[in-house]
């Protein structure tokens, strides 16, 4: 399974935010490029990069910041926040970034994540945020892990009726390099990742899944590697590599031997 280390950026800093709220944010590093060589020199081979404000203002905004990352390391990069258009994603692809991920314009304009995947096979990705207890299930006294979750959009400022699994079916099989899964109400708060939605969205569609939100220690993503056989092909992890919580180079060592 592959780990993700995560630089989400807003203001051109390396942040982590709690539950997506902005105004919630945790300044790490204000050198992005200095960041990523650190994940780098762990041993990683992917870098997840997210444009805050750009996630936000629907146009890319720390254009800059990724470039000086693309520039400082040779590691593969996938990025998202703010790409709604073909000229975007051009853009990025042609800047040397590995992977673009399409968030809400997947929600908005299903036909250009698809024109995108055969213009650019391999290279695009689906990120789908999921915010539970939407409707009124809260109130119901349910496990959270089993409710209907629903895709937020605009940097999750705004919950769609549009259901997870939903979203995600419309794109199998028009070559969809991977769905990108967050549980909103776990990122950044430490409290583990939601196994059971992963997993139960991985084995409902034949697209790989990578997990994102509550990774907190290295038990978190041995269990996600235990439901890597459903198609969980990779866990992303930010906050707990930057404060500690995780050693990244001992986490890369362990899931690499297993």
């Amino acid at each position: 399974m592959i780990l993700f280390p995560a630089i989400d950026l807003k203001d051109g800093a390396c942040v982590r935010l709690l539950k997506g709220e902005m105004d919630q944010a945790t300044v790490f590093n204000d050198d992005p490029a200095a960041q990523a060589r650190a994940f780098s020199q762990a041993g990683c081979e992917w870098l997840h990069v997210v444009d805050l404000n750009g996630a936000f203002e629907g146009k890319p905004v720390n254009g800059a910041a990724v470039e000086s990352i693309r520039a400082a390391v040779d590691m593969k990069i996938q990025l998202g926040g703010g790409i709604r258009e073909m000229a975007t994603i051009e853009r990025w692809i042609k800047a040397g970034v590995d992977r673009v991920i399409l968030g809400t314009v997947a929600l908005r304009d299903p036909e250009l994540v698809r024109a995108a995947c055969k213009k650019y096979p391999g290279q695009i990705a689906v990120g789908i945020d999921a915010r539970g207890g939407t409707r009124g299930e809260e109130q119901l006294g349910c496990d959270r892990d089993r409710l209907e979750q629903y895709v937020a959009v605009e940097g999750w400022a705004e919950t769609s009726e549009m259901k997870v699994a939903e979203l995600a079916l419309k794109f199998e099989n028009c070559g969809v390099a991977a769905i990108i899964y967050t549980d909103i109400d776990r990122d950044g708060v430490m409290a583990g990742p939601n196994v059971k939605a992963t997993g139960e969205l991985a084995a409902a569609i034949s697209t790989p899944v990578i997990a994102s939100g509550g990774v907190s220690c290295l038990d978190d993503l041995l269990a996600l590697q235990e439901i890597e056989k459903d198609g969980v092909i990779g866990a992303i992890s930010g906050r707990a590599l930057y404060d500690g919580r995780i050693d990244l180079k001992e986490a890369v060592e362990v899931l690499s031997r297993a």
